[in-house]
């Protein structure tokens, strides 16, 4: 559906992208991440045609950028946007949908908490009102691609989770989504595969656990146990500590590691009052990435 080959763009001698390429297959969420000032939004506004870029080529479903837009293939929420002060929430919604030939999609507002401010004058909207607002917008005409420049930003728990929902929806219905977020939790729970971009070059790519799964730390885990523990011979996972009643266990191998812990209660009859399993994260690894990119 897109591939982006060795993308470059500069700002005069700034290079701000240095030969980013990915592809996004039908279907599919993909999340770019990095630090402010990697090139996200950047690579985001090129792939919409907004944004010339110096040399590479970017393909929209066999299309440029231009006329991808022009065939109202993508739908579009942008990191800042504005429209006319004096226009409502409603006729914001109809003019969109009669641009693009399609039902108004009042539902939508529904959804992002907008419904009863139909008549409320662009001007007169908070920042997350106005975000919200741009969200149905950009959802509106169902488009194949939809491209999502951090679109939680400023919105309450609430429309977080509308929207969330709504993009599983739209994943649902064959739609390909491209999201640029700071928010792990997000990219984690939404996207199959992220790209983590690093002074405008990607540094990594796959999904998200695969990305985790490269951290430089061990697996912890915590148990509390109803007897305490006599001398264990683990080979898969380490005592490590002690402390407030609870055993701390490290692993490189979760699976092995906490299979070979369970046998060995199980076999000696401990019963597990509690048990927690603390990860690596995607932030983590991100962190780590973008260290190792400076």
């Amino acid at each position: 559906m897109i591939k982006v080959e060795n993308l470059i763009k500069s700002y005069g001698k700034n290079e701000v992208l240095k030969g980013i390429s990915f592809s996004v297959s039908k279907n599919e969420i993909f999340g770019l991440l990095g630090p402010n000032g990697a090139g996200k939004t950047t690579t985001m506004e090129c792939m919409e045609g907004l944004r010339g870029f110096n040399s590479g080529n970017i393909s929209i479903m066999g299309l440029n950028p231009d006329e991808a837009a022009k065939q109202k293939l993508i739908g579009i929420q942008l990191q800042s946007s504005s429209l006319p002060s004096n226009i409502s929430v409603k006729d914001a919604m109809d003019l969109f949908c009669v641009w693009n030939n399609a039902d108004s999609r009042y539902d939508l507002l529904e959804k992002f908490g907008l419904k009863n401010m139909s008549k409320k004058q662009y001007k007169t909207m908070s920042t997350g009102q106005k975000r919200r607002l741009h969200l149905a917008l950009a959802l509106a005409c169902e488009p194949r691609i939809i491209f999502l420049d951090e679109p939680t930003a400023g919105l309450d728990v609430e429309a977080r989770v509308a929207l969330h929902q709504e993009i599983k929806n739209l994943k649902k219905k064959g739609a390909t989504i491209l999201l640029a977020s700071h928010d792990m939790a997000e990219v984690e729970a939404l996207c199959d595969r992220v790209a983590i971009i690093v002074n405008g070059k990607i540094k990594k790519i796959g999904s998200p656990s695969e990305i985790v799964s490269d951290v430089r730390r061990e697996t912890l885990i915590k148990i509390k146990l109803s007897v305490m523990l006599k001398d264990l011979k683990l080979d898969q996972i380490e005592l490590k500590d002690f402390k407030e009643g609870y055993y701390h266990f490290s692993t490189t191998n979760l699976l092995d590691g906490l299979s070979e812990l369970l046998s060995c209660l199980k076999e000696d009859e401990i019963e597990i009052l509690d048990l927690t399993v603390d990860k690596p994260t995607l932030e983590e690894r991100f962190i780590e990435i973008a260290r190792e990119g400076k």
